[in-house]
């Protein structure tokens, strides 16, 4: 969550007083840290990139897209190819990491974060600084996994993106602008020997699915704790009071806030 519109000048004053004096800082961030650099899931940078998958499913956002029931790989990897490569291998329009690093740089800090946007290492932090408790959008891994190797995937994605009429200019720049559309319509699904498989075992890597998910819970040892975490907000920012007082009413006692 944010608010900071309504954070006096008296307040930030205070926080750059406990900075100054603190001999280590834990920075712990989410969702709304992206959004506010200009990673928005929804609005004009979703339908840039996606309408023609919204015109044909009715989603209206990035996150909602995800969880689409695709009707073969070929389609669904034309979708998370372009996912994948504008959250993780564009710069995010403003410098908000870039600022942020600057207030802890010379201080003992670790990151703790949920974004696999890899936008706190594109901005300059310390990798061995940093935990990504949800991976990272960069990385292939096995689905079952047979092995725990993890794979760079901007290659093949960039490989995806040109199958379905995507380009790229030739320079360094990686803002909104690097990615061109050099085909209209574009094309909704990439060619089946693009589809990623595992070096080792050779199954098709893909996300889960909610199918999987469940079945993956159910075969757990009988009496073992789970927790599960629902977002209700992404990509948004905001304080969120009529969300919390809704869950406060429908009986839950605890929400994570973590953006």
């Amino acid at each position: 969550m944010s608010g900071f519109e309504n954070i006096s000048n008296e307040e930030i004053t205070k926080f750059h007083e406990i900075l100054d004096s603190a001999e280590c800082v834990v920075v712990g961030a989410g969702a709304g840290l992206s959004a506010s650099a200009g990673f928005s899931y929804s609005g004009g940078r979703f339908r840039k990139y996606f309408s023609d998958f919204e015109a044909k499913y009715h989603f209206h956002d990035m996150y909602s897209g995800g969880f689409a029931d695709f009707p073969s790989l070929e389609e669904n990897w034309a979708y998370w190819s372009r996912f994948i490569y504008i959250n993780r291998y564009l710069d995010a329009p403003l410098p908000v990491y870039e600022k942020l690093l600057e207030l802890v740089r010379a201080k003992d800090y670790f990151v703790i974060t949920t974004n696999v946007d890899h936008c706190f290492q594109k901005a300059g932090f310390d990798k061995k600084r940093l935990f990504y408790t949800q991976g990272d959008y960069g990385l292939f891994q096995c689905c079952v996994p047979c092995h725990k190797k993890t794979y760079d995937n901007e290659e093949i994605v960039k490989k995806m993106l040109i199958s379905q009429g995507f380009g790229f200019k030739d320079s360094e720049n990686r803002k909104d602008g690097e990615i061109i559309f050099q085909e209209n319509p574009l094309k909704m699904e990439i060619p089946s020997e693009l589809v990623p498989h595992c070096p080792v075992c050779g199954r098709e890597i893909s996300q889960q699915t909610i199918d999987q998910m469940v079945d993956t819970i159910m075969a757990l040892p009988k009496g073992t704790k789970i927790q599960l975490l629902a977002p209700i907000v992404r990509g948004r920012k905001g304080q969120y009071a009529k969300e919390l007082e809704s869950a406060r009413k429908s009986g839950f006692v605890r929400v994570r806030i973590d953006g």
